[in-house]
């Protein structure tokens, strides 16, 4: 196998070492010739060697799928991140501004002058463009409406209208449509000299004169039946559709549920506007499920990862603050109780398992609520009953687990009342982290606010503060 075979068979992450490993070599030589002259010399700077470099570099690049390329660049610091985006290839720009992170789009094209923005987005279908559209600058998007063909400029008017969470900013324009009065073997010359189908094409829709939706003809029914069938007898009827203002969490759902590959999307008098493909789809679970992680630890956005220091400090620094009120309310509570704890110093040795443990029941419980809600399994008549059975199984797991603290506590401490108050303390705790944890996601989504943002750090304060005060009041109470 020659080397040039090796590198196309490299996965992700060898390409990354070695694109990495390319960047090193090329500023080795760059830094040394800085060096050696004052101003370093063109002649040096263009040197065999350099030129050497850069082709290597320019060579694994293009060879790169978009994806890949955006991969490579979300994981290099700025100054190699840019530089590595001069090389890619400028038909490439569009494919992988759409790749990338939201983040590290915005570097990316703070780089680029208007006339590159619109040539890159010149290459993307009206779809894509819409998703490229927010980050965009507004001249931008204005010669590229210009520019467009009528069909498309009304394709991407309509892409640019509909809510980021609905079916409508997921629906792909590019699709095939045939009428049911033909045989299946005029559909097979038509698909011919089409040369290529649209991406995740699994069928065909059928329509009328007016563009109404009929039924869909599934390729692979298409390739077995006899050609002299007509569309009508082959063709069937399609169960799952789509309006363009459902939310797109319906159509995930959709998909898992029925195994979907594509699905159509019409209007509310029947006509066919496009349809759902399951690269979408994955693409918006992916990203939700990204938002959901950063949404728990308080994150408002993604994050570059190579990030200026101050654009990451403003977004961490709401939730850090509700953090440290939450901590200093956490510290009063232990204040009132100092005469306690100078009295029994194991109660401060034994109080953070309490609330450590409450934390970590909450989260679990506030885990499976989240995901409840996103998958539509939470409604008003299950509230309760989510609330009983959490409080039953933090119920199980406090009487078990606080059982097993109390005995090491008594073991440790030779104290039968210092037990059984921590085993008391741990159950009590338990039940307040799944009721909290449980009335939290639905409070904020009752108010319309994202159950999952900041939802850790809420019940760790929550389980923090009434940890201590539960352990350390049963403690004066009963010990004191």
């Amino acid at each position: 196998m020659t080397e040039e075979n090796q590198h196309e068979n490299e996965d992700l992450q060898s390409k990354l070492e070695r694109i990495m490993y390319l960047l090193r070599k090329y500023k080795l030589v760059e830094g040394l010739v800085r060096l050696q002259d004052h101003p370093p010399r063109q002649d040096l700077v263009e040197s065999v060697i350099q030129k050497q470099n850069l082709a290597s570099l320019q060579n694994m690049l293009d060879k790169l799928h978009p994806a890949d390329i955006a991969h490579i660049l979300e994981a290099l610091p700025l100054e190699d991140r840019l530089f590595l985006w001069n090389l890619v290839k400028a038909e490439n720009d569009g494919e992988v501004l759409l790749e990338v992170s939201d983040a590290v789009r915005e570097t990316l094209i703070a780089t680029m002058g208007s006339s590159e923005l619109v040539a890159a987005a010149e290459q993307l279908d009206a779809d894509e463009i819409a998703d490229l559209a927010p980050d965009l600058p507004i001249e931008v998007i204005e010669d590229v409406f210009r520019s467009l063909p009528l069909g498309e400029r009304e394709q991407l008017r309509a892409a640019m209208s509909y809510p980021e969470d609905s079916v409508g900013a997921l629906m792909d324009f590019d699709v095939i449509t045939i009428r049911e009065d033909v045989r299946l073997e005029v559909v097979l010359r038509y698909l011919r000299r089409l040369g290529e189908l649209p991406d995740h094409t699994d069928q065909l829709f059928v329509v009328d004169r007016n563009e109404h939706l009929k039924g869909v003809l599934l390729l692979n029914r298409l390739l077995v039946t006899d050609p002299d069938v007509m569309v009508s007898e082959a063709m069937t009827k399609e169960n799952v559709k789509f309006q363009p203002y459902d939310k797109a969490q319906q159509a995930t759902e959709a998909f898992e549920r029925y195994d979907l590959v594509s699905a159509s999307v019409v209007d509310v008098d029947g006509k066919l506007l496009g349809r759902v493909t399951v690269n979408s789809v994955i693409d918006f679970i992916r990203e939700k499920a990204e938002n959901e992680a950063l949404s728990q630890a308080g994150l408002s956005e993604e994050e570059d990862l190579f990030a200026p220091i101050w654009k990451s400090v403003k977004n961490r620094w709401a939730w850090l603050a509700i953090n440290l009120v939450t901590a200093f309310i956490a510290s009063r509570v232990i204040g009132l109780f100092e005469d306690s704890i100078e009295k029994l110093v194991a109660l401060a040795a034994l109080m953070p398992i309490v609330a450590g443990v409450g934390g970590n029941s909450g989260n679990q419980t506030i885990t499976m609520i989240v995901r409840a809600i996103a998958l539509g399994q939470v409604n008003t008549d299950s509230t309760l009953k989510l609330i009983g059975k959490e409080i039953g199984v933090s119920l199980v797991n406090g009487l078990v687990w606080g059982s097993i603290v109390g005995l090491f506590t008594y073991v440790i401490y030779q104290n039968i009342p210092l037990g059984l108050v921590m085993a008391l303390a741990m159950v009590l705790n338990l039940l307040l982290a799944a009721l909290v944890g449980v009335l939290i996601p639905l409070t904020r989504k009752k108010m319309g606010r994202d159950p999952a943002i900041g939802s850790s750090v809420l019940i760790t304060a929550v389980t923090d503060s009434g940890g201590f005060f539960i352990f350390l009041g049963l403690a004066t109470l009963f010990l004191l």
